[in-house]
């Protein structure tokens, strides 16, 4: 059974993202865990991105990854030393499986506070898609959680040492929230970025720009670029790990140590990416309904 829905779940995954690079296809593709700076580290999936900060006070998790995920960011966190039971916080980017599917195992196993926007709890809580999100077509229910805590835009997460800050970027949906905080390694302080997806789809023939539902994710997502684009940023881990770059640069890890990691244009580099996926749903948006109306 299982199996059956991990098939199932990589075969969405495929659709959703046929325009990415192949890694992009499997959630779960295998990856080691590793340190990106500081006391920030990946241990997340190949395909799917999920990030610990650490502290003696207790440690933040941001994002788990698919409903099959959780079995490896355990195995993941444990190999790089640290305790399950010693994630207070769990945040999230988004509530779309892929990224909040194994949050619900993951609270259970720690007993973490989960912490989400407003747009996001009754996704969260219920495990039922929302509605009105552009993707609503392709979309599965995942599991609901428990004890969440709404937070605010802006709003800082403190633990010990650990400060942070949620930025609402919404688009790709209504809840999306990308993360900051500052890590320090050999004396250097370095600004961190989880972003969250911020790439424009369509879905069930609707219009990006034109959905009943959402009529401002357009807008919203435009938005949201512009504000990840600002950011201060030193080292960036985005949502799905290709789209931001993490690959390429930790493919120069060996050689430059944590170091490799920092690129003050990612987060312009990502942005950029993010406006030409936009550009081209509108335009993929426009085509169709021309093809529409040359039917009728």
């Amino acid at each position: 059974m299982m199996k059956t829905i991990g098939i199932a779940l990589t075969i969405l995954g495929t659709a959703l993202f046929a325009g990415a690079p192949a890694r992009a296809a499997d959630w779960y593709a295998p990856q080691e865990p590793f340190a990106v700076y500081g006391n920030t580290y990946y241990v997340g999936t190949g395909g799917i991105s999920a990030v610990l900060i650490t502290s003696p006070a207790g440690h933040v998790l941001i994002d788990v990854g698919g409903p099959l995920a959780p079995d490896q960011v355990v195995k993941h966190i444990r190999k790089l030393g640290f305790k399950v039971a010693d994630i207070r916080y769990i945040l999230n980017s988004h509530a779309h499986t892929d990224h909040a599917g194994g949050i619900a195992r993951l609270q259970t196993l720690s007993g973490a506070t989960v912490l989400a926007s407003p747009a996001s709890l009754n996704v969260l809580s219920s495990g039922r898609p929302d509605k009105t999100d552009p993707q609503i077509a392709n979309l599965v229910p995942l599991a609901p959680v428990a004890n969440i805590r709404v937070l605010h835009d802006g709003e800082v997460v403190r633990l010990g040492p650990i400060a942070v800050t949620a930025h609402f970027t919404p688009g790709h949906t209504r809840g999306g929230t990308s993360w900051t905080w500052q890590s320090r390694e050999n004396g250097r302080v370095a600004n961190m970025v989880y972003a969250d997806s911020l790439y424009a789809f369509s879905g069930d023939g609707i219009p990006f720009s034109a959905n009943p539902g959402y009529p401002n994710a357009k807008a919203d997502v435009e938005g949201s670029i512009a504000a990840v684009e600002s950011l201060d940023c030193d080292v960036l881990v985005s949502a799905h790990p290709e789209l931001g770059g993490l690959w390429e640069r930790k493919a120069k890890q060996p050689a430059l140590g944590n170091a490799a990691f920092i690129d003050k244009d990612a987060c312009r580099g990502y942005a950029a990416r993010s406006r030409a996926r936009l550009a081209q749903t509108l335009a993929d948006d426009a085509a169709a309904a021309e093809a529409g109306k040359a039917a009728r």
